[in-house]
């Protein structure tokens, strides 16, 4: 398992591609299946980030971020059955 300390650098690169695509390796594996969803409030677009790899199944949460401009986010108002898109149940790097 990747450090956490490679999975928060390479969030900070995903996050400075926001809306861009997401071509980074994942710092575990090595695939370029990276997600990122944020959740959050849209009118303040102050909220959480959930970084994963759709391959290997590992990834990191981030508490209370702004979002940013063009970001995928789920309404943090809305039950969290009816939120889109579907964030898988990942493993988290501690």
């Amino acid at each position: 398992m990747a450090a956490y300390d490679l999975w928060l650098d390479s969030y900070g690169a995903a996050y400075d591609t926001v809306p861009g695509p997401l071509l980074l390796p994942c710092p575990n594996c090595g695939h370029r299946c990276l997600r990122l969803v944020f959740t959050g409030d849209l009118d303040s677009m102050v909220g959480y980030a959930h970084f994963w790899c759709d391959h290997c199944g590992q990834g990191i949460g981030i508490s209370r971020t702004t979002i940013p401009e063009g970001a995928v986010v789920q309404d943090i108002r809305q039950a969290r059955e009816d939120r889109q898109p579907k964030i898988p149940n990942y493993q988290l790097v501690q």
